[in-house]
């Protein structure tokens, strides 16, 4: 159900409107937040996050097609503040953390849409399935060596083999929240 393909989302941040020229960053965890939420029971939503995640910008104000981003996140630091869930979560029936414990996005595009907001298209990997997605991100503002993005998209979790429990009271979409604040290297 968490699609961290978040971490996708997290590339979403890639776009980053006005950096300089091909500034490099990284992203800082402490700062930062990748959230999901499914609908549950056709009722309300389930939230979770992924507690341990890293990733790298470039971002070119002048050039922002030629900006890129990675980000790596561990599946097993899967949380929704309740144990049994999360471990669950963790199985096969879901992320399977044991047998791919990192899930993955590097961009292969990025398509401006506004003055600090972009489109940013990539390879998310996630449960050993690779599919393209793209993020909507926007710039939440910089100062000094700092920029921060939030990034959000959707997927379906079935694409990428966590089908458990759709039809059955849980939701395929995931919606997905990054908000990420980077420093310049």
């Amino acid at each position: 159900m968490s699609k961290l393909g978040s971490l996708a989302l997290t590339a979403a941040l890639a776009l980053a409107v006005q950096a300089r020229a091909a500034d490099s960053y990284e992203i800082d965890p402490v700062h930062s937040s990748v959230l999901w939420k499914v609908q549950h029971m056709g009722a309300g939503h389930v939230w979770g996050r992924f507690t341990d995640f890293s990733g790298s910008l470039r971002l070119d104000a002048a050039a922002p097609a030629g900006s890129a981003v990675e980000v790596t996140v561990k599946a097993g630091s899967v949380l929704t503040d309740n144990e049994k869930r999360d471990q669950h979560l963790r199985s096969p029936d879901f992320f399977n953390a044991r047998q791919f414990p990192l899930i993955t996005f590097k961009s292969s595009a990025v398509k401006p849409t506004g003055p600090d907001s972009a489109e940013v298209t990539g390879e998310l990997t996630l449960k050993g399935v690779a599919r393209p997605v793209t993020a909507r991100v926007t710039r939440t503002g910089a100062q000094g060596d700092l920029v921060g993005l939030e990034a959000t998209l959707s997927i379906k979790r079935s694409e990428f083999g966590l089908g458990f429990g759709v039809g059955q009271g849980l939701g395929d979409e995931v919606q997905l929240v990054i908000s990420v604040e980077a420093k310049k290297k």
